[in-house]
């Protein structure tokens, strides 16, 4: 069936398209049969023209002769008519079978019908539902947008209220003053920490009603009352403690500190006057002003005086120059000189004083330095006083700041205002004293333990100090240049012909300045200072005049070449002392072994060194490591020491001559037989490398 009703449709189709053209032309152009595709466009037909219709018939046949089935159709040979009418027998059967089958189906047709009309009512009742849905969600919508609008109205009351409820309660509690605070401040002693608490918390709500006054608050006017009688009482209460630590300073051999400390710790009282009650904090700083400062004077008036009896009782005097000899007659009411001169040229334990555990020492006790009957120079007084004073300066000076709220300006008078009269009466002290000194190396000693004291109280940032220490030196560095002064005059002024019997030997006027200028360039090399040296220049060029003035006054020209080699000896022997404390302390190590070993080796006893390889081994190279910046340190030092340039080239020379002495001797000592074969022989360096290497280090002037 279905290859039939493939053919007759086939069949059918190909007799409608051999007859489309006649079709068309019985329609006319307006007509569309069935089964045509498109309407013929007659717009430029000229009808009068044959050869146009034979055109388009041609094109018609041409086009259906191409059709497939018409292709097959001509293939088989069939007759179209009769083909024809054969697939036209053939729908007319299909026709009719399909309408029995139509009749057969009627009564489900029937209830398809009913059944899309039952849910057409359905769909259309939805709809109406839908409807109502729709038309009640837009009303909704409009009430959720009112909703809205409501919400955001009662958040921004609600959020208001919360702003003016908080301000509120701070207002209220800046101004009620509960029970707590009024008990502590009226009961409660000051020592308790609930009485520092609750005025803290006192003064917080007076400060807060002056703010809220300036407002103009109407509120604080019911808590003024309660609040000005309570700042009443803890003012009076705060007065009489304060006042009773400052009185307990007076007490004798009190120790000071501990009010101090304890005023420290309750620190808050007086910031609580300051801001509560100024005039009763201007008394209790001009009480402590007053007290402390009695305190002071008595305490370093007493202490002076008590310190200045254990110095020695033999010090320089104007006579106890360089240039004076030793002999030298005195008038009958003169006091007696000093028993040997040469102790104030020379330095010995007195530098000890400015090294760094001697500096901060604890100061002199004088009645137990009397009961020991020890006496101390001039130098050791000044240290110990001067650190008694740079140390409570020091801690008065932080407790001000701390304790009366101050800093900067306001410090340092404050500072001056209670230390003022000590250190006024220090400076007069020393100025007298000064008059009458004649020590230049103790002088020069005071100066750089007041340099010293000066950096340490700058470490503790204390500036207040800084107008002291330059005053104390404005007293000692005119006198130390009158001393040197006076020494130069005394040796210019000495003559050869009026000292007596000549010799050959080292003179002593030599001798003392040997170890004067060494005394002097070994405290001056720690803190350099060019005026130092330019002094010591001048007494050099006196001291060389002197020895070439004694040399001429011998007769033959050996005598005068012995007294010269003799004294030029002298200077260098303590040359060689300086040249030796310079190498101590880079190479120290490696001359403290160079010179054990020597000694062991020359009493036979060179196999304990098999013990001292690991320490060998640590010098070789530690040597190696550090002796280039070691030897160009040193000639800085001594470059800015020595402004003398001659002098200062001798010293190097000599000092590395001595270096290369001192390596030389360490080579031999490590070809003995007990540390021939230590590996790190390997790493010495070369004598001859060593020497080249010095040999650029030597100054050019």
């Amino acid at each position: 069936m279905a290859a039939a009703a493939t053919m007759a449709a086939a069949a059918r189709e190909l007799v409608l398209r051999a007859g489309a053209s006649d079709m068309e032309e019985e329609e006319g152009p307006l007509g569309s049969g069935p089964g045509l595709q498109e309407p013929l466009q007659l717009g430029e037909l000229d009808i009068t023209s044959d050869e146009f219709i034979l055109d388009e018939v041609d094109v018609h046949i041409q086009a259906n002769l191409e059709d497939e089935l018409v292709k097959e159709a001509l293939k088989t040979g069939v007759d179209l008519r009769h083909y024809s009418k054969q697939v036209e027998l053939e729908l007319q059967q299909i026709e009719q079978k399909s309408i029995r089958d139509y009749i057969q189906e009627s009564e489900n047709i029937a209830s398809l019908h009913n059944q899309i009309t039952a849910c057409d009512a359905v769909l259309e009742r939805m709809e109406q539902m839908l409807g109502a849905f729709q038309s009640d969600l837009s009303s909704i919508s409009s009430e959720i947008r009112t909703l809205q609008e409501q919400s955001g109205a009662m958040n921004i009351r609600l959020r208001n209220r919360q702003a003016v409820r908080g301000k509120l309660g701070e207002l209220v509690d800046g101004l009620v003053v509960p029970s707590a605070l009024v008990t502590a401040i009226l009961e409660a002693p000051v020592t308790e920490p609930r009485f520092l608490e609750q005025l803290q918390e006192l003064d917080a709500k007076a400060a807060a009603v002056r703010e809220q006054e300036a407002r103009g608050t109407a509120a604080c006017a019911d808590v003024r009352g309660v609040l000005d009688r309570l700042r009443v009482k803890a003012v009076t209460k705060i007065r009489e403690f304060i006042l009773q630590k400052i009185y307990s300073f007076r007490k004798p051999m009190t120790n000071y500190q501990i009010p101090q400390t304890a005023l420290l710790k309750y620190r808050f009282f007086y910031q609580f006057l300051l801001g509560n009650e100024r005039a009763t904090a201007k008394e209790m700083r001009d009480e402590y002003v007053e007290t402390l400062s009695k305190i002071y004077v008595s305490y370093y008036r007493s202490y002076l005086g008590r310190l200045m009896k254990v110095q020695y009782e033999e010090v320089a005097e104007k006579d106890d120059l360089m240039g004076v000899e030793d002999t030298a007659k005195k008038g009958f009411f003169s006091k007696p000189s000093l028993r040997s001169r040469n102790t104030i040229f020379t330095l010995g334990t007195r530098g000890s004083v400015i090294s760094p555990t001697e500096l901060e020492a604890p100061i002199l006790v004088p009645h137990t330095a009397q009961r020991g009957d020890q006496r101390y120079p001039f130098e050791a007084l000044f240290r110990s006083q001067h650190y008694a004073l740079l140390d409570n300066s020091c801690r008065e000076y932080l407790f001000i700041c701390e304790f009366f709220v101050v800093s900067g300006p306001a410090a340092h008078d404050l500072f001056h205002a209670v230390m003022g009269r000590t250190l006024t009466m220090t400076l007069k002290h020393l100025e007298s004293y000064l008059a009458d000194c004649y020590d230049a190396i103790a002088v020069f000693l005071c100066i750089h333990i007041v340099l010293r004291f000066r950096n340490i109280a700058a470490k503790r940032d204390v500036p207040a100090l800084d107008r002291y220490w330059e005053q104390v030196l404005a007293l000692l560095w005119p006198r130390f240049e009158l001393i040197l002064e006076m020494n130069v005059q005394s040796v210019r002024s000495t003559d050869p012909q009026r000292l007596g019997g000549l010799d050959t030997r080292p003179h002593y006027i030599t001798r003392r300045y040997a170890e004067f200028s060494s005394a002097l360039v070994s405290i001056n090399q720690t803190i350099p200072n060019e005026r130092t040296m330019q002094l010591l220049g001048q007494l050099q060029v006196e001291v060389e005049n002197f020895v070439l003035r004694v040399a001429a006054e011998f007769s033959s020209r050996k005598e005068q070449l012995v007294f010269l080699i003799n004294n030029y000896d002298m200077m260098l022997g303590v040359l060689m002392e300086f040249i030796e404390e310079l190498l101590s302390p880079p190479f120290g190590g490696l001359v403290a072994f160079v010179k054990e070993a020597e000694s062991l080796i020359e009493r036979g006893q060179a196999e304990r060194l098999r013990g001292e390889e690991a320490r060998v081994t640590q010098l070789i190279r530690g040597f190696g490591s550090s002796w280039k910046s070691s030897v160009e340190s040193l000639s800085q030092d001594v470059m800015r020491s020595f402004t003398n340039f001659r002098n200062g080239t001798s010293i190097i020379q000599g000092a590395l001559t001595q270096l290369i002495q001192l390596y030389h001797r360490f080579h031999r000592v490590l070809s003995q037989p007990q540390l021939r074969a230590l590996p790190a022989r390997a790493e010495l360096i070369n004598i001859h490398h060593l020497m080249v290497e010095l040999k650029k280090h030597k100054p050019n002037f």
